[in-house]
């Protein structure tokens, strides 16, 4: 038990048990320099220091659950503000002082990408109160035509009663945009003017901000360029959401604050998230070797993992780092929830490949009435069977695990979960010296997305022009002087076929990128 009462951490309702990672004494301390190192670096992160060397940006999520510990009493001033026009504006909409064309608002749509989705749909899924929530949550978080109709048809009749947030920090980012530009035409189709029922939370002067203002939108709440979107939770992208639903923001948020004394800690051992840092860099050899498998034993968790794929794996994944030297860093993220995985992938976990590590995530105490289903135990017992012995079952084969156990899923403890992993990637990324806080891979995707839709109007533009030209996607290539985008041509034409923009000019063939002829319509 000596290892076991060593290596088990417990704050007021968050505890910590690394007792099955596998790791020594000797290890720990030979890492002590290097996290002491990587403290130090975190603490100058938050006294602002620049951290994002190629768009010379701070990162201040830290500050949105202290204030007073931003760098300048503007920016102090600016997130006290924020939360203050937060509480107000849901007040006012919880009131039914402000309403839509159809009445009282009864639900709200978010409109996001990324983080701006992701945190908010973790927060409406963990922390509803079901029927007691004040406002019901919807979200499109896709550029798919059939998601968002779908999601509109689930508030067909309703729209008058919906309020639309918008999140988008630039208010070009084509997926929330395309998704505005949707619900508003739904807005327009049902005869209400959309301007009455949305609200934007975007940068200063944006596209979005300025289209918000000249189109009279309700309000506009800002998103600001030092709080990057996979932290932005706790920033009005998820408060906002959070309080429109009725969820207490203020415990959300003081959850987060006293999760960030526990891991400002100088002493590694009894700081949570250097803790764990170290054990990411144990258990993958500190190259991203093994992958992180993340099991909440809760259902109200059920989008952790999602959510996590992005903080980790967007902060992580790095081709070179602070030196420009190629290293290839990253931790894959993935997961859903038990016992449910204990019919999925559970059995692979054991006995296949030994390529992972467990995360589990359980809270003690149980939220619903309990049912005597056999010998004095209820369902929220046999969870509980289910995870230990899980766990079990993997350690006796070798396989290690890491286990954070809440008192409760609650505003308090969800924002101290929340509040742990990005202090934890953060101190891992300075323990393998990257930046955790760009995205080159997500910008080099975005600009190539856009090459290929300018390929697409090409495309349609030559058919336009020649319309009684048959060719392959080879000789359209050509046509167009793309010669080395033949294979993404044939990909684009299949797709506009399919979608009735141009039509197939042969006969009788498969798709077959060499013999495939198109046309005009």
């Amino acid at each position: 038990m000596k290892s076991f009462e060593e290596e088990f951490l417990w704050f007021s309702e968050f505890g910590l048990d690394t007792s099955k990672v596998g790791w020594s004494s000797d290890y720990k301390a030979s890492m002590h320099e290097r996290m002491d190192g990587a403290l130090e670096a975190m603490n100058a992160l938050e006294a602002g220091a620049i951290a994002n060397p190629d768009e010379q940006r701070r990162v201040g999520h830290y500050w949105l659950r202290a204030p007073h510990l931003a760098p300048e009493p503007a920016l102090t001033e600016a997130i006290t503000d924020t939360l203050v026009r937060i509480d107000a504006f849901s007040k006012t909409v919880h009131q039914g002082h402000l309403k839509g064309e159809g009445g009282a608002f009864e639900h709200f749509l978010v409109i996001g990408i990324g983080g701006s989705a992701l945190g908010p749909q973790l927060a409406a899924k963990a922390l509803s109160q079901g029927s007691a929530d004040r406002l019901k949550p919807h979200f499109i978080d896709n550029t798919d035509p059939e998601g968002i109709a779908f999601v509109l048809d689930g508030l067909k009749g309703l729209l008058g009663k919906t309020l639309v947030v918008v999140i988008s920090k630039s208010g070009s980012t084509p997926e929330p945009r395309n998704g505005m530009l949707e619900v508003a035409a739904a807005y327009a189709k049902a005869g209400l003017n959309f301007g009455k029922h949305a609200v934007a939370v975007t940068g200063q002067a944006s596209e979005l901000d300025r289209y918000a203002q000249a189109h009279g939108w309700l309000a506009r709440f800002p998103m600001w360029d030092w709080v990057g979107g996979r932290t932005s939770e706790l920033s009005a992208v998820g408060l906002l959401p959070a309080a429109l639903q009725g969820i207490d923001i203020h415990a959300f948020l003081k959850g987060a604050a006293e999760m960030d004394v526990y891991t400002r800690s100088p002493d590694g051992q009894k700081n949570p998230a250097a803790r764990l840092a170290l054990a990411w860099h144990f258990l993958t050899g500190g190259k991203g070797e093994k992958a992180m498998v993340v099991l909440p034993y809760k259902d109200k968790l059920e989008l952790f993992s999602k959510y996590l794929q992005q903080l980790v794996m967007e902060s992580l994944g790095k081709a070179v780092d602070l030196e420009g030297k190629t290293v290839h860093q990253g931790i894959s993220v993935y997961g859903n929830k038990g016992s449910t995985d204990q019919h999925a992938y559970v059995q692979q976990l054991r006995d296949g490949l030994p390529n992972f590590f467990a995360t589990f995530i359980v809270a003690l105490q149980q939220d619903a009435p309990f049912l005597d289903i056999e010998d004095g135990m209820g369902c929220g017992d046999f969870l509980n069977g289910f995870f230990l012995g899980t766990r079990q079952a993997l350690h006796e084969n070798g396989r290690p695990s890491i286990t954070i156990v809440l008192q409760s899923v609650n505003p308090h403890t969800l924002g101290a979960l929340i509040a742990l992993f990005e202090r934890t990637v953060g101190l891992y990324a300075h323990l393998i010296n990257i930046n955790a806080y760009h995205q080159p891979g997500v910008e080099a995707g975005k600009k190539a997305a856009a090459t290929i839709l300018n390929l697409k109007r090409a495309i349609l533009g030559y058919f336009k022009q020649n319309p009684k030209t048959e060719a392959t996607a080879k000789e359209l290539a050509q046509f167009l002087g793309q010669d080395h985008e033949a294979e993404n041509v044939f990909w684009l034409l299949m797709s506009l076929h399919a979608n009735g923009k141009i039509r197939r000019a042969d006969k009788g063939l498969g798709l077959e990128p060499s013999r495939s002829r198109f046309a005009a319509k």
